[in-house]
């Protein structure tokens, strides 16, 4: 594990320290889920329990309360079992979770219901994420209906439920040194799962097989898992924003837009190349092709301290809209482009968004009416594009069924950014290049 434990313990005492001293945090992980019949989807933790555990396995709960005596963070989960772990896998047991996670105290997940309400009687607010799973907050309303049963005795229930998320999400927008690390890692990897994809890449070749070049290498450099479905859309379904069909032959002539990366220890990486087919871009190509690059690159040199979140999409903006106006695709001004939205037709997405354990990452985007400024440990990624439509009829013939974005992920530094994605190429003569070898 690249995550050192001690960091998750940081981040939880982070958040008790957040907390108020009679309260009390429940966070459960995620459940499994059936794909069909009898066969579960592979199972994946839930962000905000793995940001806090390092734990990855189902049916447990981590439990914060600030001031116990007997250790602050606690964990239900799995007992140890030979016979069932012969047939679905080892488990770590409530004394291995103190021992590998460092958790201060742990049980099994099986006795949670005589447990649990003893250490929420007497808190006066209980933090939970209400209303994301309905399962556990009937079983967190049971806990609650139990101590309310017992106020004739002296039994005190919690009078405040409070949303953890906001909390806990502007933590994990500010990645650590160790995170960057491992966000780095995942950002190679699928650079080079790029790179392979591009060699693969020629007329006849169908989309799932360049799919099947992404897996593949992520796979061999030891990541099993991709961050979202892989985006693989050769000609006209590259004007589809988020085709995953995958499933049509490439063209020659066509370029292809592949958006895709994997996780490493459950963060994401998320990178998006458009590259000709037969490894030649056309005139149309490279023309649309030089606008968005050159957006990317203004809206990568404004992610910077002290810039706000929108710094980055207002720069691309403008280089994408006189870029279109250059190119005859737009006509006027370009501070009236800018005030009518007559770009949209041609990009009609923001230019990022946060990155880290979910590939929408969480955070706060504006922070009361102004747009969020940009700190060091933020990471986000920068993807402008334009689509032009195959049914466009107010353009020339030569430019419809063109989609180009090009995506990477960068973080915030003390003094300007860096790109963790750089490992596959993005201009032309360079893409051209290693499509040649």
């Amino acid at each position: 594990m690249l995550m050192p434990i001690k960091e998750f313990a940081s981040r939880r005492n982070k958040l008790i320290g957040h907390m108020a001293p009679d309260s009390i945090a429940i966070i459960p992980s995620a459940p499994e889920r059936v794909r069909n019949r009898d066969v579960l989807h592979p199972f994946r933790q839930d962000s905000d329990f793995f940001y806090l555990t390092g734990f990855d396995e189902p049916e447990a709960v981590l439990v914060l309360i600030p001031g116990r005596e007997h250790g602050e963070s606690v964990l239900f989960c799995k007992e140890r079992n030979p016979e069932k772990e012969l047939w679905d896998g080892y488990l770590t047991g409530p004394e291995g979770a103190i021992e590998k996670f460092g958790l201060d105290d742990a049980f099994p997940i099986v006795d949670i219901d005589e447990i649990l309400p003893g250490m929420i009687e007497g808190r006066s607010r209980v933090y939970y994420p209400l209303g994301r799973d309905k399962a556990f907050d009937s079983q967190v309303m049971e806990w609650v209906q139990t101590i309310r049963s017992k106020v004739r005795t002296g039994a005190q229930p919690p009078g405040e439920f409070v949303a953890l998320e906001h909390t806990l999400h502007d933590l994990r927008l500010y990645k650590s040194p160790a995170e960057i690390k491992v966000m780095a890692k995942a950002g190679e990897i699928s650079a080079e799962a790029h790179c392979n994809a591009m060699k693969k890449a020629a007329p006849g070749v169908y989309e799932y097989q360049l799919e099947a070049e992404l897996i593949h290498t992520f796979m061999t450099r030891g990541t099993r898992n991709t961050a979202y479905p892989s985006i693989v859309g050769g000609g006209r379904n590259g004007c589809i924003l988020h085709y995953i069909e995958n499933s049509a032959p490439l063209k020659d002539g066509d370029l292809v837009l592949i958006d895709a990366g994997c996780e490493v220890e459950n963060y994401a990486s998320d990178i998006t190349r458009t590259f000709p087919v037969n490894g030649k871009f056309s005139e149309p190509q490279r023309a649309l092709y030089e606008v968005v690059l050159s957006a990317q690159y203004a809206a990568i040199d404004a992610v910077r301290p002290g810039n706000h979140w929108n710094h980055s999409h207002e720069a691309a903006l403008r280089v994408l809209t006189q870029g279109l106006i250059d190119l005859g695709l737009l006509s006027g001004s370009l501070e009236d482009a800018l005030e009518q939205a007559s770009y949209k037709p041609f990009f009609m997405h923001r230019t990022g968004h946060w990155l880290g354990l979910d590939v929408h990452d969480v955070g706060d985007y504006r922070v009361g009416e102004a747009w969020r400024l940009l700190e060091p440990g933020m990471v986000l990624t920068v993807e402008p594009g334009l689509y032009i439509a195959p049914d466009n009829t107010d353009v020339d013939e030569k430019w419809r069924g063109i989609g180009i974005r090009i995506e990477d992920d960068v973080v915030v530094t003390k003094d300007g950014c860096r790109v963790l994605s750089e490992g596959v190429p993005k201009t032309i003569d360079d893409i051209e290049a290693l499509m040649a070898r």
